[in-house]
């Protein structure tokens, strides 16, 4: 029996874990700071998550107030006010999931199909430019523009006799989720196709070549090349997508509702805000955040075992 030198053990063995730093030590260096940020800004602040199960007194800090254990997940969930913006949550997430989900991919392969250079980037320039615009001043322009008094669209409404006077969208429950609809694919869609032009241009061209060689089309290579190879961020990207479900992003909704839209606009993140930093109920919506976000959790897990069950090769936890 032939015997296998030392030295060439000890080059097949696999580097320990402290080898490996000491090797990439630099590298190792450079994830230092936001690794120190992440324990900072979300893992030390998991301390006041016990705010849920207390009674919470400010004078008595988080560890002088009495336990008072689920009180606060009981009263949420006989708190109807809680089920209304939790149904308004779920709903404009999936109507936001439902419209721009698809846009983007369509909107990506579009963009990829553009030959002329310079057109190309001009237009990627111009689509992504609303994504750097604060939601405050997308708010007051958006308020502008549908203004009965000096809004355009309600000008242009009444010249072409489509409405006889002028319309207050925004005071209106009807026209609130369709103008946000309408605002987020403008404000998002250009920064959103990053990752997907980003994926397009890792695929292989010479798949192209061979499709081009046998007969095929530009819209058949983009169903049999482009589409399957971008399966799997698309995939990753719905997963994501799902985890924010409960999550409608507060500063859009923020600047775009009021009072007389609340019964339709009205979501988790703005009701927490109004309870816990107007009102003061700093545990019982510390309860409502904590489910928010267990919800959440769940809701990326599920979608990550329907993923692995439909490919078993695919996972993204």
């Amino acid at each position: 029996m032939t015997t296998v030198p030392q030295d060439v053990k000890r080059s097949l063995q696999q580097p320990s874990m402290w080898t490996q730093i000491k090797k990439h030590l630099p590298f190792y260096l450079f994830l230092l700071l936001p690794l120190i940020q992440v324990i900072i800004f979300n893992y030390l602040p998991m301390y006041g998550i016990q705010i849920a199960f207390k009674d919470f007194k400010m004078r008595r800090g988080i560890m002088g107030s009495s336990w008072v254990g689920f009180e606060h997940f009981e009263r949420m969930f006989n708190d109807k006010t809680f089920y209304r913006v939790l149904f308004n949550t779920l709903k404009i997430s999936f109507l936001s999931l439902i419209v721009n989900f698809p846009l983007t991919i369509i909107f990506a392969l579009m963009m990829n199909e553009v030959k002329h250079a310079r057109f190309k980037r001009v237009t990627q320039t111009i689509t992504y430019l609303p994504h750097f615009l604060s939601w405050v001043v997308v708010g007051s322009f958006v308020y502008q523009i549908l203004s009965p008094s000096s809004g355009i669209i309600n000008a242009l409404l009444v010249k072409f006799g489509l409405i006889d006077n002028p319309i207050y969208f925004m005071i209106k429950k009807e026209y609130f989720v369709p103008i946000y609809l309408i605002v987020s694919v403008w404000k998002g869609l250009g920064w959103s196709i990053v990752i997907y032009l980003a994926a397009i241009a890792g695929i292989d061209t010479s798949l192209y070549e061979a499709a081009s060689i046998d007969g095929a089309g530009r819209l058949r290579q983009v169903l049999s090349i482009t589409l399957p190879s971008i399966m799997p961020t698309i995939a990753t990207m719905l997963i994501l997508s799902l985890g924010s479900l409960l999550n409608v992003g507060f500063d859009a909704i923020f600047n775009l509702y009021n009072e007389g839209t609340y019964e339709v606009a009205d979501v988790i993140s703005t009701y927490v805000y109004r309870r816990g930093m107007i009102d003061a109920k700093y545990d019982y919506t510390t309860a409502i955040g904590l489910f928010q976000n267990v919800a959440s959790i769940l809701l990326v897990l599920t979608g990550n075992w329907v993923s692995k069950r439909l490919d078993p090769d695919f996972r993204i936890l």
